[in-house]
């Protein structure tokens, strides 16, 4: 398998790879992006509006990497292929997927609008398969195999209040990485998903003044006591903790870590 080696006490080498992540312009996604592109891999920004993805790109190209920013819908085929082909055609064939995008809506099970359901499970499932699909067909064909990341949660281990539809693609999520992890080892393609706990990205801001309301209290009790109640230290996880847990995965040398989740999370869950 043609991927970065790991030795200890050097530091992790994506050289000569191409990257694609999505959700990219922003969040975990853009931190991703950064550390990838630090560790020398070719990155593709791939976001919802592109002009976005592009502003992204052009900060990351302007240290000297190699960038190419798509417009990409995760849910829509036609959008994810195309953006597959332009990214094989620009910087070569995919080596590692970061499948990261998601959205958020929170609400009671019986208020849920059957709508909202739909899409976020779209975004996150119909994404991971669509995206995982197309990475895969390029990285049989490259005969190079390649590392497949999944951004799933705490919420692929357990639930919480006001999150069925989110709780519900994040556990899915670990079954398709398993999946992939038997089906795609005959081309050493590895399959894993990251698990954080709570990132106080844009996605999380957003949800903080949401479960104020519907709980009935105050923005920081949500922090303190229903984000934060049950880490160890009572930290939110940061996106260099998960941008190093994503460079692990897509640096590791062989079919030995596939199939598995990390959770990052500050002790939230311990598996």
């Amino acid at each position: 398998m043609h991927n970065a080696e790991v030795h200890a006490g050097t530091r992790l080498s994506l050289a000569g790879r191409t990257a694609l992540v999505t959700g990219a312009a922003s969040g975990l996604g853009k931190r991703i992006a950064e550390v990838f592109a630090d560790a020398g891999a070719s990155v593709v920004i791939a976001d919802l509006r592109l002009a976005d993805a592009q502003a992204t790109a052009d900060a990351i190209g302007a240290k000297g990497a190699r960038t190419l920013a798509v417009a990409m819908d995760v849910t829509d085929e036609e959008s994810v292929d195309m953006g597959f082909a332009l990214a094989q055609q620009r910087l070569g064939a995919v080596d590692i997927l970061v499948s990261n995008a998601g959205i958020q809506i929170v609400a009671p099970l019986q208020d849920f609008r059957f709508g909202d359901w739909k899409r976020l499970l779209a975004v996150h499932l119909d994404g991971g398969f669509l995206t995982a699909r197309a990475a895969m067909r390029q990285m049989m064909a490259s005969g190079r195999g390649g590392s497949i990341i999944f951004m799933g949660s705490v919420h692929s281990k357990e639930a919480s209040r006001l999150k069925a539809p989110y709780v519900t693609a994040k556990h899915g999520l670990e079954g398709l990485a398993k999946v992939i992890a038997k089906e795609g080892a005959a081309c050493n393609i590895r399959s894993n998903v990251i698990c954080p706990g709570f990132v106080r990205t844009p996605l999380v801001e957003k949800q903080i003044p949401e479960q104020a309301q519907e709980l009935g209290i105050s923005e920081e009790e949500v922090i303190r006591n229903v984000m934060l109640r049950d880490t160890v230290d009572g930290e939110f996880t940061t996106v260099d903790d998960v941008a190093q847990a994503a460079l692990t995965f897509a640096a590791w040398p062989s079919n030995a870590l596939t199939g598995q989740s990390l959770v990052v999370s500050h002790g939230w869950f311990m598996q």
